[in-house]
């Protein structure tokens, strides 16, 4: 019977923690997604990207790009 009650505490012990590791790295991937998204759009509108913004493009191009790249 003990087995059992420690083999359950693992279990549970395990369910938490591949939730926690979830709760971090899923924003941390959508973070780096969108960036790689915004540098795509950036790039194939011929422009490039400078301190984390992109020059040379228009700002309503570059939107619609991302807009039509989450589809």
């Amino acid at each position: 019977m003990k087995e059992a009650a420690g083999e359950a505490n693992m279990t549970v012990i395990t369910i938490i923690l591949i939730g926690v590791i979830a709760a971090v790295a899923i924003p941390l991937v959508k973070n780096a997604m969108s960036g790689v998204e915004q540098r795509a759009c950036c790039n194939s509108l011929g422009g490039y990207m400078q301190g984390g913004t992109c020059q040379g493009v228009d700002e309503g191009e570059l939107s619609n790009c991302m807009n039509n790249a989450g589809e």
